[in-house]
């Protein structure tokens, strides 16, 4: 059965060490009693309930699945999930990052980063329930009335109830602009909402009081496309005035999908018949309400693959070095056994340095974006809000994309590593490889967050967000121009920063003459903005290391930093080329293929 050990020590090396996190968050007013201190502390909390509560629910929440009940419309999640689930509330975990307001404990949204990731590495499946949670009380909190907050926010922050998002429908996919689901004005002020909802994580379930689904519906006579789309609250039971439990309402779940992975997470066919709700936000603009969650939940994907990554890496390690076989080309390294731990074999250690460089780089862009979204909302300065507001921005479907991108494949690898018996169910390896898989799915699919990137982060506002990324980069490299020993990780961070502006700036021309360019690029295109981010990580990471180094520390774990970012250099960072290639081979031999697909 698999492991997991919070890796409490590279967390904290790149919140204090790298980002230098609590500095930063002493500008901002709500944190400017946060120390490290603190952020170990609940670290470490956080850590022993993942690894003690959750991971041992993991594997057989896997194979038990949640069990759906068509007479009575209910989903029953797998033995002990409920009472980790009381467990979790009964210790604050729900009310983290939450306001004081409405009972928060008012934490930035670094440290829920953290202990997202090692929620997701115990128990992605178990962690989709409360993540889904935060988003809808931040999207309340941005959009929802005083009377909705009042009503919703304190049950949501203690854990009593937890919510959805409702979003596409069985003919749309992603294309929530062609939605059906209809919402008529009461004279009440409520609306009656009629339709049906797919793909619903956590649409029904046993672990709460009540569900809040945001859903996202159609009034009368509403604009086409997406221009038409409205948002409202659609409680599982209505409230009552003093925020009780009421009557049923007429949203219920009418199936559980069958799926590769995630078994133990109930993803819900939802039905809405006359289901009571109310507008959130204003009419025809909830689209634009809703990206508030959905940003939210671009970023919780990111988290859930970035732990995926961190404990496949740990049973993997763990593998090669008790598992015999073979011996060293070089000839034998344990001349008392029959045969060599794995662990000597190069391609091995390919397999395991591929995952815990993943590991690395994403565990740096997770928190370092985490700590720019606490600036983008909190800084007194407006200026440095727009800025870092910006970088969120650009660096969204980075890690939603290029951090699944590379969780399957670090998962894929690990299990590699096993052999056969990575391919069956004991081990646990191909539980993570499947539930890996769905994360470059879902949340808006990775092809979806590249057009993103290219179309409407870089290319719509002429570079402008780009720019201000790629001044950190040059600030970086003139202060490291100079020093020797940073030209093996400055050199090829300039070198790949100067090629994605060039190449930025011939897709912008390409697509002036033909859209379809950004289609053919994106992909490739976000590929090499992943790589540009991970070769500033990893030059960060490897410039506190030499300097650690350099005042006398002569522990493995600095050495092992530059080690792990050498091999990123040498073995991962070469993708970007052939990227560019790509990129710049144009939508012609996409296109000009009828024949083909004759």
């Amino acid at each position: 059965m698999p492991q997991y050990t919070p890796p409490l020590r590279d967390m904290q090396f790149v919140m204090h060490e790298v980002l230098d996190a609590t500095t930063l968050l002493k500008e901002l007013p709500p944190y400017a009693e946060v120390d490290a201190d603190l952020i170990n502390q609940v670290c470490e909390e956080a850590g022993k309930f993942c690894s003690e509560v959750l991971q041992p629910l993991n594997a057989s929440g896997d194979a038990e699945g949640c069990h759906y009940d068509a007479a009575t419309h209910t989903v029953t999640t797998p033995k002990g999930f409920k009472a980790a689930w009381d467990q979790f509330v009964q210790a604050g975990w729900t009310s983290l990052t939450a306001d004081a307001e409405f009972g928060g404990q008012g934490l930035p949204h670094l440290v829920g980063s953290a202990v997202h990731e090692m929620q997701n590495a115990a128990n992605q499946a178990w962690t989709m329930y409360p993540g889904l949670t935060q988003g809808v009380t931040e999207l309340l909190n941005a959009h929802g009335s005083a009377e909705q907050k009042a009503l919703y926010m304190p049950k949501l922050v203690a854990g009593e109830w937890t919510g959805t998002m409702c979003l596409t429908e069985p003919h749309c996919g992603t294309d929530l602009g062609l939605i059906r689901t209809k919402a008529v004005p009461q004279d009440d002020g409520s609306y009656k909402l009629t339709g049906q909802k797919i793909f619903i994580s956590s649409g029904e379930h046993d672990l709460a009081d009540n569900i809040i689904h945001m859903v996202l519906a159609k009034l009368p006579g509403a604009p086409e496309g997406s221009k038409g789309i409205s948002l409202f609250i659609v409680p599982k039971f209505v409230p009552t005035a003093d925020a009780g439990v009421g009557e049923r309402n007429g949203i219920f779940c009418s199936g559980i999908e069958h799926k590769m992975g995630i078994h133990a997470n109930s993803t819900c066919q939802m039905t809405l018949e006359d289901a009571t709700g109310w507008m959130v936000g204003e009419p025809n603009k909830g689209l634009a309400a809703m990206f508030v969650m959905m940003n939210g939940a671009r970023l919780g994907v990111g988290m859930q693959s970035l732990g995926l990554t961190e404990v496949a890496y740990q049973n993997a390690l763990a593998y090669a070095r008790d598992r015999l076989q073979m011996r060293a080309l070089t000839g034998p390294k344990a001349p008392d056994k029959p045969a060599d731990p794995i662990l000597v074999h190069p391609d091995v250690r390919r397999m395991l340095l591929t995952a815990r460089a993943w590991a690395e780089g994403g565990r740096f862009l997770a928190y370092w974006i985490s700590l720019l979204l606490d600036q983008s909302l909190h800084h007194p300065d407006a200026e440095v809000r727009k800025d870092a507001d910006d970088l969120v921005s650009l660096l969204t479907p980075i890690v939603k994309a290029f951090i699944t991108d590379n969780g399957l494949q670090a998962t894929n690898e690990c299990l590699q590593v096993f052999g056969g018996h990575g391919y069956i169910r004991e081990w646990g390896m191909e539980q993570f490889v499947r539930d890996a898989r769905i994360n470059l799915i879902y949340e808006g699919t990775n092809t979806i967050q590249s057009l993103d990137l290219l179309g409407r982060k870089v290319l719509m506002d002429g570079g402008a967000r780009l720019r201000k990324f790629g001044k950190i980069i040059t600030d970086f490299i003139e202060q490291e121009g100079v020093n020797e020993a940073m030209q093996e990780f400055v050199n090829p961070l300039a070198d790949l920063a100067d090629k994605v502006q060039k190449l930025t700036m011939e897709l912008g021309m390409k697509a002036m003459a033909d859209k379809d360019e950004v289609g053919a690029a994106a992909v490739p295109y976000l590929r090499v903005a992943g790589h540009v981010v991970f070769a500033y990580a990893f030059a960060r990471m490897a410039q506190v290391a030499q300097r650690k180094i350099a005042e006398g520390d002569d522990s493995p774990f600095y050495q092992a930093k530059l080690q792990t970012a050498r091999f990123y250099f040498g073995r991962l960072y070469p993708e970007s080329a052939a990227a560019i290639r790509m990129a710049r081979s144009g939508a012609k031999n996409l296109m000009d293929t009828e024949a083909v697909f004759a």
